[in-house]
């Protein structure tokens, strides 16, 4: 069990938190009735932001293109941060949207990756919530997919590699730190398509849900302190579970798993849960979150939502301008993935007839 006196310790650690900058308000009609309401840390007239790199990794295997980001965001009047990506075959397009809402800080991150290995077509979607400041999200989206990819085991068992991978990418997170006074944390939740295998992994209550035929389907489990394998695994490694507001680990932290904190590391791990599914023609999207989110957005809700727009990236943007209406108080970030099988069915006649021409 954590004794009293440690446990005030982790209160004190915990209430440093780092401030990292970033959003505004949205720039929908909802926006005259919030902005006088909220704090701004810049001005309203916001300026826009664009951009691609394309990050080559050195150590990767011979037959590895390169890694490419595909996160061209652009910064609107309002401050939703979003942007939207198609493939090349048209078999694949996703949208992603990111705003700070009622926060004072952006504590959010995301990150859409693709590569081809093998000839084998790799995408990588990712939700990065940080708490207790932003430098543990910040460092997933820099690390985590670039890790992952350099993984030996890579393409020959995907998810031993995820795993791996995660857990390694918090010891050196928990390293580069270990001389700042910071001990914040933070969630990721990904989506990993190799080919058309789908492997999702998460850690903390950041969450991916699919829609497969029209149903919501989660394809992770949110990690609480009080759900009761999570408990169970605290409480056999000594830790407590403590109602504070709401169930936490050492009266400190509201979710069982995570990247960083230090101080709760014993109990609070980076382990991630990861299903594996084969695409075929009745999954139609795919929405990854944070729980500024799924915290006032139910699932089906979710896909409802992203269901009724033709273009991903307005899904994404529809997500996070619905959370906040609904009254969320964190930061909002979403990443809709649409598969686009009607595309590749139209795709597959066009080059036929072209053929027969």
């Amino acid at each position: 069990m954590v004794c009293t006196s440690c446990i005030r310790s982790v209160i004190v650690q915990a209430g440093h938190i780092g401030i990292s900058t970033r959003g505004g308000l949205p720039s929908s009609g909802f926006v005259r009735a919030v902005r006088s309401g909220l704090a701004l840390d810049r001005p309203w007239n916001c300026k826009i932001r664009t951009g691609i790199k394309m990050m080559v990794d050195t150590g990767a295997m011979e037959n590895q293109e390169p890694v490419v980001d595909m996160t061209v965001e652009k910064e609107d009047d309002g401050g939703i941060a979003s942007g939207g990506w198609k493939s090349e075959d048209g078999k694949l397009s996703c949208g992603y949207s990111s705003f700070r809402g009622k926060r004072v800080t952006m504590e959010d991150f995301y990150d859409i990756k693709t590569s081809k290995i093998d000839g084998e077509t790799i995408c990588m979607f990712g939700i990065f919530d940080g708490h207790g400041g932003s430098r543990a999200a910040e460092y997933l989206k820099e690390h985590l997919f670039d890790n992952l990819m350099k993984h030996p085991q890579f393409m020959t068992d995907t998810k031993l590699a995820i795993s791996g991978t995660y857990q390694q990418t918090d010891v050196e997170f928990l390293e580069s730190e270990r001389d700042t006074f910071r001990d914040d944390g933070s969630t990721a939740s990904t989506a990993v398509l190799v080919g058309s295998h789908l492997f999702v992994a998460n850690v903390g209550d950041s969450r991916t849900v699919i829609s497969k035929a029209g149903k919501a389907i989660p394809l992770s489990e949110d990690h609480k302190p009080n759900r009761s394998d999570e408990r169970k695994r605290i409480e056999n490694a000594g830790g407590v579970v403590m109602w504070a507001g709401t169930w936490r680990v050492g009266g400190v932290l509201a979710m069982s798993r995570a990247f960083g904190n230090r101080m709760l590391k014993q109990f609070v791990v980076a382990e991630p849960e990861i299903q594996d599914q084969e695409i075929d023609e009745e999954f139609e999207l795919l929405v990854l979150a944070s729980d500024g989110l799924w915290d006032v957005v139910p699932n089906e809700d979710a896909v409802s939502l992203a269901r009724g727009e033709e273009e991903p990236e307005a899904a994404a943007r529809k997500l996070t301008e619905a959370a906040f209406t609904r009254g969320s108080a964190d930061n909002i970030t979403c990443i809709v993935v649409k598969f686009n099988h009607n595309r590749i069915g139209s795709t597959v006649m066009e080059d036929q007839r072209q053929n027969s021409d």
